[in-house]
């Protein structure tokens, strides 16, 4: 089965995500399911001072494929394969797929990716080259999403990482009804 834009789209409306899994593209729906509460995203006081002081410059959709080719060069193996990447970029020509990034000096060190549908962002992936850019980013996005009245923000998986910001875990029947109000929603990411 080829991963299509429309596959991909109607996946997340439905609450599945594809991930590489030694190479093989495999569907997942985890129950619990993690997200961030936009309402009770936390910023810890260090963090907020980096985002006070400008050191990263946030630019949107300036280098997606470069984001998508970031996250997947990880020393401990990547599930973004080059079809996940390939289709992403597909998505984002579509206007469906877009990257929060941070510049410092002409260069990017770091960002994220996700998909955007109604008002739900699914988070995909981060990465950074430079410390605290990646969590920059995040701050970025989530500043984002309440600016422009998006409802959800779906991490997929709980991590300590994103547990320092507030993600937390919910039954997948309490996501999906989450989630269907979300898809209810418009909202732009970008203008």
């Amino acid at each position: 089965m080829r991963l299509t834009a429309k596959l991909l789209i109607s996946a997340y409306a439905q609450g599945i995500f594809p991930m590489g899994v030694d190479g093989v593209l495999q569907w997942f729906d985890p129950d619990p399911r993690a997200i961030i509460p936009l309402d009770t995203f936390h910023i810890p006081k260090t963090l907020a001072q980096l985002c006070r002081r400008g050191t990263f410059e946030i630019r949107i959709n300036e280098a997606f494929r470069e984001v998508l080719h970031a996250c997947a060069d990880r020393k401990d193996g990547s599930w973004i394969t080059d079809e996940i990447i390939r289709a992403y970029v597909r998505l984002h020509r579509l206007g469906v797929a877009h990257s929060v990034e941070c510049w410092r000096r002409g260069k990017l060190a770091g960002g994220l990716y996700g998909v955007a549908l109604g008002g739900a962002f699914f988070g995909e992936s981060m990465f950074h080259h430079e410390r605290d850019a990646s969590k920059v980013a995040l701050v970025a996005l989530v500043h984002r999403m309440r600016e422009r009245g998006y409802t959800l923000l779906d991490t997929q998986f709980l991590t300590d990482h994103l547990a320092r910001f507030g993600a937390l875990e919910i039954p997948r029947r309490t996501y999906l009804r989450r989630l269907n109000g979300a898809l209810q929603v418009s909202c732009r990411f970008v203008d």
